[in-house]
């Protein structure tokens, strides 16, 4: 039996799922990070093996149906009985989920669909960008902002910043002042005061949130590496936070680094030398399907075991959510046995570590958990 049988999740960043049914080439976008399928057979991927090998299975067919077969099972039982399946199977028992990702399902609605409990994670751009529709003035706008952020953190698990996608993560260590943030908020107010690229106004809203982190005790997500085409890869190497990292150690805030891959050696370093960084692999693992083993064995080169997190950033399909809990579970289940093998450490230890990762680093950083129920 390997340490990871049976152990409930925190799926501590994830997306809502898409409650209607879908046809082969909306599937197949859901299985890419690319806009759309284009021209390729997505089933042709280390992820199309995953979902014939461990979601075939769920909805009871044989493991590597073909994928006619799959689709066509799918479409019979319909988009309700599909997500149920694949969520419960998922094992979580807290569902952390960014509302910042215009899906269909809210916190509570994927908790009833999938059990357990549903929390917000709230996008810190979303804040901004809602306020600047109505913003009098820049000076207004900065001032709403710090309140608002600061109420609706407090019906929030964790913070989330999607920086990476917007202007790459060099972020500076020292937070803009005021009066740079409010001339930097009138040439976006100016351009329309839609999405929020404006490096020097983003920062100053990072910061922000590092603050409210920091006060209200909320973990503050960064999405880096691995994304969709909306992102320059090479400008989300968590390593660029580095100069943020070091000014925020010493405040109270805490920091996840989400996805990470192919950085994910690096922000494992980051964790080492810094307390208040935790590192978390989830997307990659459904993605790299069989290799899942080998990202989570070089992120634990070098990471403490009490910076690793679970979650699967399942979006859109919930196979994505199954598979992300079925995959960590047997890679990090084969990688321990093989430690146990090697007499790298004993049974109790490596019971411990898995649990830790699947859940207890998690509760243990997000405290609003133990305090909330089901809603």
């Amino acid at each position: 039996m390997s340490a990871t049988d049976g152990i409930a999740l925190v799926d501590q960043h994830c997306h809502g799922v898409l409650t209607r049914d879908v046809d082969s080439e909306e599937f197949g976008t859901g299985l890419a990070e690319a806009q759309s399928a284009g021209n390729r057979d997505r089933f042709q991927s280390l992820l199309g093996l995953a979902v014939r090998r461990w979601c075939a299975p769920v909805l009871d067919l044989p493991p590597h149906s073909p994928p006619e077969d799959y689709l066509a099972r799918r479409s019979a039982l319909g988009w309700r009985e599909v997500t149920e399946r694949l969520l419960a199977a998922a094992g979580v028992e807290h569902w952390l989920l960014d509302t910042g990702y215009a899906v269909d399902t809210s916190p509570a609605e994927l908790a009833e669909l999938g059990g357990g409990t549903g929390h917000e994670v709230l996008r810190v751009e979303q804040v901004a960008e809602r306020l600047a529709a109505r913003a009098d003035s820049p000076a207004a706008l900065l001032d709403r902002f710090r309140a608002e952020l600061h109420e609706r953190a407090q019906d929030a698990v964790a913070l989330k910043s999607v920086l990476a996608y917007r202007s790459g993560l060099d972020l500076p260590g020292d937070q803009p002042t005021d009066d740079q943030a409010r001339h930097a908020a009138g040439d976006w107010l100016r351009a329309g005061g839609e999405q929020l690229t404006d490096p020097v106004l983003h920062a100053w809203v990072v910061h922000e949130a590092a603050r409210v982190s920091a006060e209200q005790r909320l973990p503050l997500q960064f999405h880096t590496g691995f994304g969709d085409a909306d992102l320059h890869l090479h400008q989300v190497d968590p390593l660029r936070l580095t100069h943020f990292l070091r000014s925020t150690q010493d405040t109270g805030a805490t920091v996840v680094l989400l996805h990470c891959w192919p950085y994910h050696r690096h922000a494992a370093y980051l964790a080492h030398v810094y307390d208040h960084v935790y590192v978390d692999t989830g997307l990659m693992i459904p993605f790299v399907g069989t290799r899942a083993g080998g990202v989570l064995a070089e992120t634990l080169e070098v990471a403490p075991f009490e910076s690793l997190l679970y979650s699967s950033d399942g979006n859109v399909l919930p196979e994505l959510h199954h598979l992300a809990a079925a995959l960590w579970r047997h890679h990090l289940g084969r990688l321990l046995d093989t430690w146990l093998a090697d007499d790298v450490l004993d049974t109790n230890t490596a019971e411990r570590l898995a649990h830790a990762a699947g859940a207890g680093n998690a509760t243990r950083l997000h405290p609003r958990l133990a305090s909330r129920t089901k809603h």
